[in-house]
């Protein structure tokens, strides 16, 4: 275990140097379908022109634009089923929301507009192009819909498949094995003895992990032995190995010196934040990637969201770095210690502002505040008083 300057670095500089070691897992093709939460590997181009005719945005009539007038109507136009002939002077067309503009008509009047009498239909003065979809309207054919490094949600791939995609390209996605250590952890539906407490960091780590693309792989949880430790971690078959707990130098924290054994070569041994200061990071002898996080839930979710996800994605090609936004904090806070801070807090929206009250207990052993959470508040290390009113930074929180 080798490594100078590595300790009680800045987020910013230990993410830079944890990603420094992380390079992008081959791409790979999967059906569209199969696409959501990946990263994608190439650029996604339109093969025709969406919609590919002039159409109609509303039900009606299709008409010549002109003065109001006492029209013929002669067909009707719908989805997937277009009226052939071309309409003359005089004449209009029935037509539905999606239907084709037929050859002569450059309008549509809607039918609450439109007084039918039998084969004819009155209809007001209408401007050329009045509820017409353009052919082209939404994108061209060749347009560039999608760049390389986005991640596809349902949005995205609805446009891509609008494109004319069944496949997409994408970025490898990483294994990650997870586990907790401690004699103190239980998995339920195991009985936990008087001093014990369920194993709650590794399963939320491994929906993360998931929902960012990877591949979790959850194993029970090892006790504080070392031999134990070093085989969990020898037996991790994964891009990068996560361990939860153990990551401090205490005489029951053994993570550091089972991954010693395993030839680790530390990048980040402690980090200048709170919660996760005992967060570290390096590379196994064997080229494994190993993220220490430490045992208690809130500092290693907000781990995950500084290091776990940014290291996920970059495996898939684009690292997803966290960006702050403003917010106005809605309670007023003391001067900040000398590490950087991230306070679980709750959003809210009033007059076109975004507002945020951080919780009054930021205890990180506590998952309940966590839970009510949508937000992490940063606070600079050293950061002075702030009183109710100030513009202070937060970082979203991913929630369903």
């Amino acid at each position: 275990m080798s490594g100078t300057n590595i300790k009680l670095l800045p987020v910013e500089v230990a993410r830079a140097r944890m990603l420094a070691e992380v390079s992008p897992l081959p791409a790979e093709t999967v059906f569209i379908a199969d696409s959501i939460g990946r990263v994608l590997a190439e650029d996604v181009a339109a093969v025709r022109d969406q919609p590919p005719y002039p159409a109609s945005a509303m039900d009606g009539y299709a008409v010549r634009a002109g003065p109001a007038a006492r029209l013929k109507v002669i067909g009707e136009s719908a989805a997937g089923g277009p009226f052939e002939g071309r309409v003359g002077s005089g004449e209009a067309v029935r037509v539905f929301t999606g239907g084709a503009i037929p050859v002569g008509c450059d309008a549509v009047v809607i039918q609450e507009d439109a007084e039918r009498d039998g084969e004819f239909v009155a209809v007001p003065k209408v401007e050329p192009g009045r509820h017409v979809r353009p052919a082209g309207g939404d994108f061209r054919a060749g347009e560039i819909l999608l760049k390389k490094g986005e991640v596809i949600d349902p949005w995205r791939l609805s446009l891509a498949a609008a494109a004319g995609r069944a496949e997409l390209r994408v970025g490898g996605r990483p294994r990650v094995a997870l586990f907790g250590t401690g004699e103190e952890i239980v998995e339920a539906p195991a009985v936990p003895g008087p001093y014990q407490i369920y194993d709650s960091g590794s399963r939320a780590l491994a929906a993360l992990v998931a929902a960012w693309g990877g591949v979790p792989a959850r194993a029970r949880p090892v006790r504080d032995d070392m031999e134990a430790t070093i085989a969990a971690l020898r037996a991790a078959d994964a891009d990068l190995v996560v361990t939860v707990g153990g990551a401090s130098v205490g005489d029951h924290d053994l993570v550091r010196g089972a991954a010693a054994a395993l030839g680790l070569e530390l990048k980040v041994a402690s980090v200048n934040v709170r919660p996760g200061k005992p967060t570290f990071f390096g590379v196994l002898g064997d080229g494994r990637r190993l993220l220490g996080l430490p045992g208690n839930p809130a500092s290693a979710l907000v781990c995950a969201e500084l290091f776990l996800r940014p290291i996920v994605t970059a495996f898939q090609g684009a690292p997803a770095v966290p960006s702050a936004i403003p917010a106005r904090l809605e309670t007023p806070l003391p001067a900040n210690g000398e590490r950087e801070h991230l306070m679980r807090a709750k959003l809210s929206f009033e007059g076109g502002e975004v507002r945020v009250r951080p919780y009054r207990d930021q205890d990180s052993s506590l998952v309940s505040v966590f839970a009510l959470s949508d937000a992490l508040l940063r606070r600079d290390a050293g950061a002075p008083a702030l009183e109710a009113g100030a513009v202070v930074e937060v970082l979203p929180l991913r929630r369903a």
